[in-house]
């Protein structure tokens, strides 16, 4: 007999009985803590009104079949309260910060879910009432007001409700598992889709299956050229087929890299693969409309989204097994549904989710439909996760200005109430951030804990500046303060984690600043590694690479791993010979000799391109060394083609700029580039397109108070500050910018570091092994 499938009521009430339109004027934010805390002062009052009749949190389980599928659905009462004469009422507590009216009508599947109590309990009872009393019971969170709504519906009635709603259910679920069977039967079948491995190939694939199976984090460092993405993807869905794993995620940084996601799914589909594989775009670049505007009044694709979302999956679902966002915005455009509600949808019933890091990481933006529950046996495939930490930690840091504050309320001059009171809460934040700045003098004050008092203060900003976006949605100024709102619900949910255990969520500091007459207050993120193996334990288990990812200790570390996870280091799989590697280290970059270098530089970077005509780029610190030594090398060598990079770019331009690189080039180009920037890393220039990269300094960042804030606190957790702080990280940007000359197997050129510090054991250490047979120059 077939194992009975466990379902939740909520999941089938909220597919089947959803309806209406979406409307983000009405931000529903409140935190677990918050949720569970007005459940449980309503439970009190309910016990202390009922006595012995009320029983709270009661479990119900009820074993059937959907179309002969067995299943086991499961679902907790709020409440439920019985009567001496045998009477049932069934009570659904919902809080929200929405106002009460608007909730209400968003009560569908919340009515639906009490139905659904009301029947599985009284299949428990011998004697079960002929009708039963549905109360939904409505508490806001900010106000305290409570409502409640009863009504009163016969056994038959309910009986019939939720065989019907179990039929609707039905038909997702029959979708499911003959798709099931479908994909196991084709993947069982499935063989690696090249004749051999490539070098280290092999190594990894094992090293991640057997990650997956054993349940266990991997952290690899594989080399360009092994193959990184099919190397995780095919271990994986062969795991999947072995039912080892449930939907994968494949989680990278840049767009490009989720578009190699989707070739090797292509790739292995070519070779008889069936599997769902769908990539998800942030919602602000698959908008079909100019202003990602989500309310009924500013788009009709919003009104009435919900009504017809579903026969929208259903129809993307049955014809079509990788659904890139093209795919989404066609059938998006079908049915007249918004295509990032409509794609967020689709992924719950696809194999392989291909996004950001920010849909598992973000505190916000995470996805909660899949993560909101006990599940654990996802698998995270996180690619480019060398980046991983610095994004961690920026989406978990967040600040309010006071300039900000103050433009937007004296740009809004309207004398009705609500508008008053928005103002009267942004006078208050900005009155305690001047206050501040007299107290302090104007000097940078750094705390480890939150200030309460400005807490508070934005608390109130928060309420007022909601009750004004629901209420003036045409307003001039409610895209400001729409955006406004979002930055102070962000300081509130993290301002939360400080209260919360370290091991859980992270290590934080306050740091106020002072620029004249304008204050910050930043919630600033230390340590994202706590958070990061919080959201780890997401999953199953998580396989996380990169081509740069050295040392691997402190990636491990950073990353959110620890002792009992795996490491694997593979050699490049490249001739180490078609790469030339040379250390000047006869010049210093270091800041108090930068003037003098400029000239020693200029000359070294004619020096290694006129060895042999081609396509170079050279990377410095920052753009004001870029500058300097561009000038010196211009006028020194006018004849070398070369072109700079600027700060702000956009995407035709830097395609332009990119363009320039061409293979055919019979004469010497040199690019002028920011280590670190959108040029050193994630472009593919392979070929003769670059046969050279020219490195300038050892990458660190540039001193600061918070670089010295992330110093200052591992040097006390582990006594490796400046290491995490600053030659680690800057030296990934090394490697990446080094990265970009040997892209094949037939690729050949040459790769220049130019720093003192290289000839350091220091640094000599962190060379990855094909770099040993690295030359040193000396003038």
């Amino acid at each position: 007999m077939a194992e009975s499938l466990g379902l939740s009521v909520r999941k089938i009430t909220d597919l089947v009985l959803r309806g209406g339109d979406i409307d983000f004027k009405y931000n529903d934010s409140f935190s677990l803590s918050e949720g569970t805390a007005a459940h449980r002062k309503i439970q009190k009052e309910m016990t202390e009104t009922h006595q012995e009749a009320y029983q709270k949190e009661v479990s119900l389980s009820l074993e059937t079949d959907i179309f002969g599928i067995p299943v086991i659905i499961k679902g907790r009462a709020d409440g439920i309260i019985t009567d001496p004469t045998g009477g049932v009422t069934i009570d659904e507590i919902k809080s929200t910060t929405l106002p009460l009216d608007y909730f209400y009508q968003q009560q569908a599947p919340h009515l639906g879910q009490a139905k659904c109590y009301a029947f599985m309990y009284m299949q428990t009872l011998e004697n079960p009432p002929a009708a039963v009393t549905i109360q939904l019971t409505h508490y806001q969170l900010e106000t305290g007001e409570t409502r409640r709504y009863t009504s009163q519906h016969s056994a038959a009635d309910i009986a019939a409700f939720f065989a019907d709603l179990l039929e609707k259910y039905g038909v997702w679920l029959r979708m499911d598992r003959e798709w099931e069977i479908t994909r196991n039967a084709a993947i069982h079948a499935l063989t690696f889709p090249f004749p051999a491995y490539r070098k280290g190939q092999r190594e990894l694939a094992v090293a991640a299956y057997r990650a997956i199976a054993a349940g266990k984090n991997l952290y690899a460092c594989a080399p360009t050229g092994i193959g990184k993405t099919l190397s995780s993807l095919f271990p994986a869905i062969k795991a999947m087929g072995e039912g080892k794993t449930a939907p994968l995620f494949y989680l990278t940084a840049k767009t490009v890299t989720r578009t190699v996601a989707e070739e090797a799914v292509r790739l292995m589909a070519a070779r008889g693969l069936r599997f769902k594989a769908i990539t998800l775009r942030a919602k602000e670049k698959i908008c079909v409309n100019a202003d990602c505007i989500c309310t009924p009044q500013n788009c009709a694709y919003a009104k009435g989204h919900y009504d017809r979302v579903n026969d929208a999956v259903l129809d993307m679902l049955e014809h079509n097994d990788l659904i890139t966002p093209a795919e989404t915005e066609f059938y998006a455009l079908k049915h007249q549904v918004c295509p990032h509600e409509m794609a967020l949808d689709a992924a719950l019933w696809c194999d392989l989710v291909v996004g950001d890091y920010n849909h598992v990481f973000h505190p916000d933006a995470y996805l909660r439909r899949f993560f909101n529950d006990d599940k654990r046996d996802y698998v995270f495939l996180i690619d480019e996760a060398h980046n991983l930490a610095d994004r961690v930690r920026d989406m978990y840091s967040t600040g309010l200005r006071k300039s900000t504050l103050s433009q937007v309320r004296t740009g809004l001059k309207d004398k009705d109430k609500l508008s008053v009171n928005l103002r009267k809460g942004l006078r208050l934040l900005n009155a305690y951030l001047s206050d501040m700045r007299k107290e302090h003098e104007g000097r940078h004050v750094v705390t480890p804990t939150v200030d309460m008092v400005f807490v508070a203060f934005v608390k109130m900003a928060v309420e007022a500046t909601g009750e004004w976006l629901a209420a003036k949605a045409g307003h001039s100024l409610h895209g400001d303060i729409l955006e406004l709102y979002f930055e102070m619900n962000k300081f509130l949910m993290i301002a939360e984690l400080f209260d919360q255990d370290a091991q859980a969520a992270g290590a934080f500091t306050t740091i106020t600043e002072f620029y004249g007459k304008d204050v910050t207050m930043t919630l600033f993120c230390l340590d994202p590694s706590k958070i990061i193996a919080d959201r780890l334990s997401l999953a199953k288990s998580s396989v996380i690479f990169s081509a740069t990812l050295l040392p691997l200790p402190y990636y491990r570390d950073i990353l959110g791993g620890s002792a009992e996870d795996l490491m694997v280091s593979l050699p490049s799989p490249f001739d180490p010979q078609r790469l030339r590697l040379v250390s000047r280290c006869d010049i210093s970059t270091k800041y108090r000799n930068r003037e003098g270098s400029y000239a020693p530089i200029a000359r070294a970077i004619f020096d290694t391109v006129s060895g042999k005509p081609g396509n170079y780029m050279v990377f410095f610190p920052s753009y004001e060394y870029m500058h300097k030594v561009y000038d010196i090398f211009c006028a020194q060598h006018p004849g070398v083609e070369t072109i700079m990079q600027q700060s702000e770019m956009s995407e035709d331009e830097r395609a332009a700029f990119l363009a320039r690189f061409d293979e055919r080039n019979t004469q010497t180009l040199v690019g002028f580039t920011v280590l670190g920037g959108i040029f050193s890393e994630g472009i593919d220039l392979k070929g003769d397109r670059l046969i050279g990269s020219i490195i300038v300094g050892v990458g660190i960042p540039k001193i600061s108070l918070r670089q010295d804030l992330i110093r200052d606190y591992f040097n006390e957790r582990n006594g490796q500050g400046y290491d995490y702080a600053y030659v680690f990280p800057g030296m990934n940007k090394v490697l990446q910018a080094a990265g970009r000359v040997i892209r094949t197997e037939t690729d050949e050129g040459v790769v220049m570091l130019i720093d003192s510090r290289y000839a350091t054991g220091q640094y000599k250490r962190l060379f990855p092994a094909h770099w040993a047979h690295m030359e040193t120059q000396w003038s």
